[in-house]
């Protein structure tokens, strides 16, 4: 097991009423409840950036090609598939 650190903080009457609920039904601990909660958090909020990163390449990506101007001769010279192709090699499974 790592290294614990001992932390003391506030939560709402709900919150404890939840918390021995939710330790009871589990069987885990209280502070292994938390421990988890604040896991989950910190990775959806790693998600969310991620997500934000992958936007902001995909919006400078489409921006760079807007700046190109129209296509000589009209009409698009890409398939759909070239943009799922494209996704695919910047970011794999």
């Amino acid at each position: 097991m790592p290294a614990m650190v001992r932390k003391q903080f506030y939560i709402e009457q709900r919150q404890e009423r939840q918390l021995k609920k939710l330790a009871k039904k589990t069987g885990m601990t209280e502070a292994a409840i938390i421990r988890r909660a604040l896991d989950v958090q910190v990775h959806g909020l790693e998600e969310a950036e991620d997500r934000v990163q992958a936007w902001q390449e995909e919006r400078a990506f489409i921006e760079s090609w807007m700046k190109k101007g129209p296509v000589e001769g009209g009409g698009r010279k890409w398939r759909r598939e070239d943009l799922y192709d494209r996704w695919e090699r910047r970011h794999p499974s």
